[in-house]
């Protein structure tokens, strides 16, 4: 979603906040800008596109204090006067991440007040709102706090004022923001990303707060106004992580970067001898002991993580789980147990409908809540009574990768651990899966081997512009996987359907220039699957068909088949996963697409 980048220092900060926003581009926007206080003014420069189109017109620019942002539409088309900042009258300038629920009525109070609007976004309220109170003789702290105050829905902030030179202020509420600390410089991101050229040393805002920044430090207040003291921490992402290197496209990178963050992942585990729950939290095994159900919430390719898990909880640890899209799940009247796990899953921890999700689950009664996430110090690890961290490293490309196997990898200790609980699994089988997972990061490797294949078979997707996926079983969650996948960055339609479902209605769609993919693991639904396989044959369908070792699949007219190194088990699904990944990536690369930042999607959905 939307970035956010402040900095006040005695050097020039207008190439840090350009820089920044540079970090920022992969969370996904249409337009940026900034504005610096120079000689009692405001001096703003915004415009649509790349911020390297800011970066042109804003060579000029100097000041020791500025405020710059990334806009991903909401409310207004993308559009000069719709980007961020916004100004007041000259004299406060604002950038917002989040949504402002009740700025109608506060654009309407205002506009009464005298107020002019000149963009369609509700962030516009919030500097004029400032404005209001800090016309009336308060500070820019107590305005902002005042402002706040009157405000419904979600917000990170920053503030500056023309007449004041030495004070930055920001805010979060809903929405991620952190401070970067250096010595007499400071600084203010969405993300940490944005400010490791400058800072590692960062300070994490809880909801609520709002901070006070000048040169020589900070002051943090609390909801309640209260002075605060929050931990400073030392940010472990390196500069090198988030550069591209030899890589073409961050999503190419992230895909290659899977065995050692499946390696990283694991590390803890596959050095021991046996599975202890205090992975997951040190009350992990008296909450396990407890649970006699599982409720995993979260969206997009997270909840696809989540289907997945289904069938391992259901199957080996013969324990009930229920999957739900986090956006849905607080709309619906639904039974609080007590006795269930309910599983949060997101990459960044900040994802808007996944927090709500979790909030409404402890406040229907849920006591028992864990969190799997790839962000330690994020809101959703912070809300969760146990956590389970992946170790993928920064995700840049908007299309997620290594965050999706790392999370599956995470989901099955889950699974494992659960059923060693329940009496389910014997130390033969224990020790027979944890050989499996250490031998994961290499099979991971010997699907990527597979790289030029993939590329080739990619190229006959260049003029398709429909595709069709298909999965039995554990791997049908996998097709919906590959299905949004291409969908996201080819801009191909896409749809996956369990091979079992296809007389149901797919077949309709089926003919010489409709393309289906087919998982093909060798296991105990391969025969059902290869005679759904031939009535899309019989129907003139081109199929292209991922197969492991052992599925005696033959390659024939119109049948494409792609020999994937070995069977996994139920490991599988993460490396038919990484295929799938390279297809889409390759045929992208075909049509021409922004890989990194497909069209209208954004990394991080942080707004509901």
């Amino acid at each position: 979603m939307c970035g956010i980048v402040g900095a006040i220092a005695q050097r020039n900060v207008v190439p840090i906040l350009l820089q920044g926003l540079q970090r920022l581009e992969y969370r996904g926007y249409d337009s940026a800008g900034l504005v610096v206080v120079n000689n009692q003014q405001l001096q703003r420069e915004r415009s649509t596109g790349r911020v390297a189109k800011l970066s042109a017109i804003s060579a000029n620019i100097s000041s020791h204090l500025g405020i710059a942002h990334t806009r991903w539409a909401t409310h207004g088309v993308p559009s000069e006067r719709n980007a961020h900042p916004h100004m007041s009258n000259n004299l406060i300038a604002v950038v917002h991440n989040g949504i402002i629920e009740n700025y109608e009525a506060m654009r309407t109070r205002l506009t009464a007040q005298g107020y002019v609007f000149t963009s369609d976004t509700d962030s516009e309220v919030i500097a004029h709102l400032i404005h209001s109170h800090y016309a009336r003789g308060n500070s820019l702290l107590v305005a902002t706090q005042t402002a706040l105050s009157e405000l419904v829905g979600a917000y990170a902030i920053g503030v500056v004022a023309a007449d004041n030179a030495d004070q930055l202020i920001c805010a979060r509420k809903g929405s991620p923001l952190l401070l970067g600390v250096g010595i007499e410089e400071n600084f203010i991101a969405s993300d940490v990303s944005a400010l490791l050229a400058v800072t590692k040393n960062v300070v994490y805002l809880e909801e609520g707060d709002v901070a006070e920044i000048s040169l020589h430090g900070y002051r943090i207040f609390n909801a309640r106004g209260e002075a605060v003291e929050r931990p400073l921490h030392v940010s472990e992402l390196s500069n090198e992580s988030v550069e591209l290197g030899e890589y073409r496209h961050y999503m190419q990178k992230e895909i290659h970067e899977q065995p050692q963050a499946l390696a990283d992942t694991l590390e803890g585990v596959c050095n021991s001898q046996s599975l202890i729950p205090g992975i997951f939290g040190a009350e992990a095994a008296a909450s396990f002991a407890q649970v006699k159900s599982i409720l995993i919430l979260a969206c997009g390719t997270s909840h696809h993580a989540g289907l997945v898990a289904r069938y391992w909880l259901e199957e080996i640890a013969g324990i009930p789980c229920n999957v739900e899209i986090a956006s849905e799940y607080r709309y619906r009247v639904s039974v609080a147990n007590p006795d269930t796990l309910v599983v949060t899953i997101s990459q960044s921890g900040e994802t808007a409908d996944t927090l709500a999700a979790l909030n409404h689950a402890k406040e229907t009664g849920h006591v028992h809540t864990l969190s799997i996430c790839n962000v330690p110090e994020s809101a959703l690890v912070r809300l969760s009574k146990l956590r389970f961290l992946t170790r993928a490293g920064p995700e840049i490309g908007v299309a997620s990768t290594k965050a999706f196997t790392t999370q599956l990898a995470a989901l099955f200790l889950l699974t494992l651990l659960l059923a060693k609980q329940r009496g389910r699994l014997s130390v033969q089988q224990e020790q027979g899966h944890l050989h499996a997972l250490r031998h994961l990061p290499s099979a991971a490797q010997a699907v990527l081997n597979l790289e030029p294949e993939i590329a080739k078979l990619a190229e006959r997707f260049a003029d398709k512009r429909h595709a069709l996926f298909l999965g039995r079983g554990l791997h049908y969650p996998i097709a919906l996987e590959g299905a949004l996948k291409l969908k996201e960055i080819s801009y191909i339609h896409a749809e996956a359907y369990p091979a079992g479902e296809l007389k149901h209605g797919p077949l309709a769609l089926v003919d010489k220039d409709m393309p289906v993919i087919a998982v093909a693991p060798n296991d105990a639904l391969l025969e059902k699957l290869k005679s759904n396989l031939q009535e899309v044959r019989a129907r003139g369908g081109e199929l292209y068909v991922f197969a492991d070792a052992g599925t005696r699949l033959q390659p024939s007219d119109g049948v494409h088949i792609m020999q994937m190194p070995e069977h996994a088990g139920y490991l599988s699904p993460i490396l038919h996963t990484i295929a799938l990944q390279l297809l889409a990536y390759y045929v992208a690369l075909k049509k021409g697409t922004d890989v990194d930042k497909p069209r209208n999607l954004a990394k991080s959905v942080t707004v509901e």
